[in-house]
């Protein structure tokens, strides 16, 4: 697809959050666990969610960030779970905290293995998406990998990681599959000008993306004190999420 979707939300007001559980009030009932993967000669744990009707359903891995995989992660992929996807979020900073782009990348590639072999996914519906650290991670390794889209929340476009590696733009050729980035206006860690950049970027190289700013919010403004946020634009933000493999994982 050789056109740009732009969406810019300027968000100043409060809303309704929700708390971890096994049933969201308005989605399917969810079964979660954590299990393990085994990468590059390591058992990594992996918390897993997943609606309980049997049935063939998109998968996405979640990629937490920097500080780990918080309960308010959890509650998300809970919600995502109710929605109607198979989500699996492996701890990647399990035995190194700033590990190489190349162990992140082999685990992510053998989470999508354990996706793929439940009974109920769809191996063709695969989504990425990724917070902070994770969100670079899903900039970087969406044209790389076998994933049908993915969504980038606050990453760093222009930057080569803990490890000063690859920088996610370099791969922008590459991308085959349609992005949807969404980052604050007030984001220290990443300035929303290097995502203008990037945007800027992908729309000459003729790459679907969409991009969701959310004026005042800063960087990490899904998660507070380790929970999933009850702010407007935190709620907003899931919903495009959610919306999006809606219409891209289908």
């Amino acid at each position: 697809m050789k056109f740009l979707s732009l969406y810019v939300l300027m968000l100043l007001v409060g809303g309704l959050g929700a708390a971890q559980c096994s049933a969201d009030s308005a989605g399917l009932p969810v079964r979660s666990e954590t299990l393990r993967i085994a990468s590059g000669g390591q058992s990594y744990p992996a918390y897993f969610a997943a609606p309980k009707k049997e049935g063939s359903r998109p998968g996405i891995v979640l990629i937490h960030s920097f500080l780990g995989l918080e309960p308010g992660y959890r509650t998300m992929i809970d919600k995502l779970a109710a929605e109607g996807y198979v989500i699996i979020a492996p701890e990647w900073q399990t035995f190194e905290r700033s590990p190489k782009d190349a162990v992140v990348a082999e685990l992510i590639k053998n989470a999508v293995a354990r996706l793929k072999s439940d009974k109920g996914v769809n191996p063709g519906l695969l989504g990425l998406t990724g917070f902070c650290a994770g969100g670079r991670y899903t900039m970087l390794f969406l044209p790389q990998m076998e994933f049908k889209a993915g969504v980038a929340f606050y990453g760093f476009p222009y930057s080569g990681g803990f490890n000063n590696e690859s920088k996610p733009a370099d791969f922008i050729n590459q991308l085959q599959v349609p992005m949807l980035m969404i980052h604050g206006t007030r984001d220290e860690a990443s300035k929303i000008a290097d995502i203008y950049r990037y945007a800027t970027d992908l729309d000459a190289a003729g790459k679907y993306f969409e991009l969701k700013v959310f004026q005042g919010q800063p960087h990490g403004f899904l998660i507070e004190k380790g929970r999933l946020s009850e702010s407007g634009p935190a709620r907003d933000a899931f919903g495009e999420m959610a919306t999006f493999f809606k219409r891209t994982l289908k």
